[in-house]
């Protein structure tokens, strides 16, 4: 009996070490992850200096724009901190959502205009950094900027609109299938995938669409029209170009990476001390969730880094 009871001891002692370890681990996993998730690709997301007073925010642009709630509340935050003497947007995204974009486009207008018109008293210089790819709706940010900074790499441009509708109808007619529409309004059902779109929908998405384009040439030429060499409008055709090109033709105006960018906004600006970047980020609150999903994380990273050790970072999608 009295092997028994030791035996049990022992086991749940195991068990014990076994449940320390694992909580070790997880703390370790997600450090790890959430060190990954604040380095850049410029080398690293962490303050140059703690020493200085004086920081230049950054705000990190990540992927498809499709709402502007969380980049507007960082944006806010950024200009509510005394600390913050300027806005560096760090954009890679391939673009997003027209409605959106253009509310952030607003807030970053309303702050770096307040900051020239008052002369430096309010409001705060917004600049821009542009990563792997600053396309589109991603371009339409950094325009809001008074500088674009981007790597000779990186892709950026595609200045246009697109909406696209699938037409399913042969599809429907093959599988024997026939949906049925009730609508009240001529064009109610435009871009059902039951049907095709008529000569008269047709022109009046593309008017449509044509005028959304005329809002993104008319925002870059709010302060980009003395920059730009050439027609704008000949550059506002959806074409992509590399940052060099860009710079090339005035839709860029430096050609360097977000640090050797921030260096140089903190010599013209004369800021107090050592150059610091401040990265701006909502805080969370800790949760298993949160855990769980930071653990996710971790383990994906790895996958895809060991996935693409041998792809070059420039890809095309």
């Amino acid at each position: 009996m009295a092997a028994q009871k030791q035996k049990s001891k022992a086991v749940i002692g195991l068990m014990s070490l076994v449940a320390v370890f694992f909580v070790v681990l997880v703390i370790f996993s997600v450090y790890t992850v959430k060190v990954f998730k604040n380095v850049d690709g410029d080398g690293g997301g962490f303050n140059l200096s703690s020493k200085s007073s004086d920081s230049i925010g950054v705000i990190e642009v990540n992927g498809v724009i499709f709402d502007s709630k969380d980049l507007v509340e960082l944006i806010q935050k950024a200009e509510e901190d005394k600390s913050v003497k300027a806005i560096v947007m760090r954009v890679n995204s391939p673009g997003g959502a027209v409605a959106p974009t253009q509310e952030v486009y607003d807030e970053i207008r309303r702050i770096d205009d307040s900051y020239t018109t008052s002369k430096g008293k309010e409001g705060k210089p917004v600049y821009a950094s542009f990563s792997s790819v600053a396309a589109s709706g991603g371009y339409y940010l950094g325009a809001a900027t008074r500088k674009i900074c981007a790597l000779p790499g990186t892709i950026t441009g595609s200045i246009g609109v697109i909406m696209q509708f699938m037409d399913l109808s042969k599809l429907y007619e093959f599988a024997r299938v026939n949906p049925q529409t009730i609508k009240a309004g001529k064009y109610k059902d435009i871009g059902q995938p039951s049907r095709s779109l008529t000569e008269e929908e047709f022109k009046l998405m593309t008017t449509m669409t044509a005028g959304v384009h005329k809002q993104f040439i008319r925002d870059i030429e709010k302060t980009r029209k003395d920059k730009i060499k050439g027609n704008i409008i000949d550059l506002a055709q959806g074409q992509v170009f590399s940052g060099e090109d860009a710079f090339n033709v005035g839709l860029v105006d430096e050609l360097s990476g977000l640090w050797a960018c921030a260096r140089n906004i903190h010599k013209e600006l004369k800021l107090k001390g050592e150059m610091n970047l401040n990265y701006i980020k909502k805080k969370k609150k800790f949760s298993f969730l949160d855990m769980v999903g930071d653990l996710e994380e971790a383990s994906t990273y790895v996958r895809e880094m060991v996935k693409n050790s041998n792809t070059p970072l420039m890809m095309y999608k």
